[in-house]
Parts: C-alpha cells; structure tokens; sequence
C-alpha cells in the first residue's frame, strides 16, 4: 500500500510538471526538470531549479490538502501551475528567506486559485491553463514595490516602452539559438540547451506537441524580427514562450492535428505574439512580466468560438487526458 502511494505521488509530480506543456507523461516532467536545472545552474541561478523542484511539489500537497479530484491529480494537472509559480518568484525577486516562504504559499495557492478560476469560467468550456500562475505571481511581483522585506531587483523599473537601436546578430547559428530558448523560456531559461531538453521531452510523449513547440517558436520569431521587436528579447527568446503553449494547445491538444488545425493553429501563434508585445508595452508601466498571459488570452479567444475544426477537443478532461493517451502515453509511465 505504501509503495504503491509512493508511486503514484512521484508519478503525479513529474506528469505535473510535464502538463506545463499539456503533456500527461512523466518521462516528460524529468526532462522538463532536467532541462530546468542544466539552464539554471548554467545561469547561476539554482534556486530556480530548486524553486522549480518545491513549487511542483507544493502544487500536488495543494491539492491533497483540498481533497481535489484525484483524476486531476493522477492526471498532472495539481503541480504545472505551482513548478511555475517556483521558478518564476526566484527569477524575479531576491533569494532571501522571505521570498522562499512567498514560494511555498504561492505554490500552494495557484492549485487552489486553478479550481476556482476553473469553476468561475466553466460555463465557456475551457480551462484556467496557466492563468493561476500568472495571477499568483503577479500578486508576489507587485508586492515586491512596497514590501520591501522582498527583493525585486530582478523586476524591470515602472516605465514607457523605449527606444532602442536595433542591432541583431540574424547568421544561422544565432538564429537556431533565438529559436530554442524561445522554448526553454516557457519555464523562464534562457538557455539553448534547454530548449533542446524541451523538445526531446515533448517528443517522448508526443511527436506533434515537439513539432508544434518548434513551429510555434520559428513562427514568432519571424515575426519579432520582421516587426523589429527589441533585440534583447528576441535574443533572449521572449516573445516565443507563450507562442510556443499555444501552439501545442492548438495544434494537437484542444484540436486533432489535420490542415484546418494547422491554419487555426498559425493564426493563434500569430495573435499570440501581437497580444504579447501589445501586453509587454502594457505591464511596463507596473514594472511586471507578462509571463503566460498572452498564450492564455490568445488560446481562450481561439477556443470560444468552438469551431469544428475536424474532430476537435474542446473540454479539459479530454484534452489533458484522452488526448495525450490517443497519442501514445503510456498511463504507467
């Protein structure tokens, strides 16, 4: 009996950080953490890697502390909010004491802010996705500019989009750079080698989920510098993150991938990334990333209208369950 809760929690862990990405595998969450710590200790920063290790577990004591629905649990779908909400405190605030106790609470609090946000916006048949995440770090991000038992020197200064001079490094090499830490900065690394991690970890459960991350981030690149986005951030693959969870929510997780998917699927990338540099010009003035958001706007405007679009998916038990198994997911893994 003991084993087999052993079991079950570790698998419910690792699925959890996997469905970051709308995957159901654990395989997929180790490589997703493996990912996380090459790019954080490479960076400096292991406190993310380790904010992102308590923050996943937090969200599945989240919900065990709540009785939530153990399919959801079984399913992932307790910790992908809280291994957010655990690398993005310590990207942003100082690694002090006061943050850690901010992370341990916040991790705890996006399992339960998902199933109210869940039952507020069921009757539009779609779920939070990440949204818990964004709301609970912006809420310790905001506080950090008058609580000043917290350290916000990674926060960007309360400002009007700027002026910049527009110099970027376009040869092959760089590029396939930009391309894969667009990425990797779905879980806030700004590493190349973690994007291929990524791509590796999405492949073992689903081939469509690596080629839409792929698709998703060559797409909003594109566009960045087609439409001349400032080039920090197209270095850094900032505008490709939310893109990238809105391609694999598109392409092959609320729909089945087929040539109408596809066209809904490039129109959604394309707003993603719009949505996100009119967002960025927005939250500068408050100083605050606009982490997830765009990918969560985009992709709730891109399921509403509930189009047929071949044999579509549009409810979230089906799509972060049934699906991810229709492709090749192993429910023991």
């Amino acid at each position: 009996m003991a084993t087999t809760l052993i079991k079950d929690t570790v698998r419910t862990y690792f699925r959890g950080i996997g469905q970051v990405m709308f995957q159901q595998s654990a395989w997929t969450g180790l490589l997703f953490l493996a990912g996380i710590f090459w790019g954080a200790y490479e960076a400096d920063m292991p406190q993310v890697a380790w904010g992102a290790v308590v923050g996943a577990f937090l969200g599945v004591v989240g919900g065990y502390i709540l009785d939530e629905d153990p399919s959801d649990g079984a399913a992932g779908l307790w910790g992908f909010n809280g291994v957010l909400v655990g690398c993005a405190l310590p990207t942003f605030l100082g690694n002090t004491w006061l943050m850690w106790v901010c992370l341990i609470f916040g991790s705890l609090l996006s399992t339960w802010f998902r199933q109210a946000f869940n039952n507020l916006i069921a009757p539009a048949k779609v779920s939070s996705f990440t949204f818990p995440f964004v709301f609970t770090t912006w809420v310790f991000l905001l506080c950090a500019g008058i609580l000043h038992g917290l350290d916000g020197s990674g926060l960007s200064k309360p400002e009007m989009a700027e002026t910049f001079t527009y110099t970027l490094d376009t040869d092959f090499g760089h590029l396939v750079v930009y391309w894969l830490k667009g990425i990797a900065q779905v879980f806030l690394i700004d590493s190349w080698i973690t994007g291929i991690f990524f791509i590796a970890a999405l492949a073992v459960c689903s081939r469509w989920a690596a080629f839409w991350a792929m698709a998703a981030s060559a797409i909003s690149l594109a566009l960045a510098i087609l439409f001349k986005a400032d080039p920090a951030d197209i270095a850094s693959g900032l505008f490709g993150f939310s893109p990238v969870l809105t391609g694999i929510a598109l392409g092959c997780t609320f729909y089945k991938p087929n040539w109408k998917s596809a066209l809904w699927t490039v129109a959604g990338v394309a707003a993603t990334f719009f949505i996100q540099a009119a967002m960025d010009v927005l939250m500068k003035n408050w100083g605050v990333p606009t982490l997830t958001a765009p990918f969560c706007i985009a992709t709730w405007l891109f399921l509403w209208p509930q189009y047929k679009l071949g044999n579509s998916k549009v409810t979230e038990k089906t799509a972060w369950t049934e699906f991810t198994a229709s492709v090749g997911d192993d429910p023991k893994k």
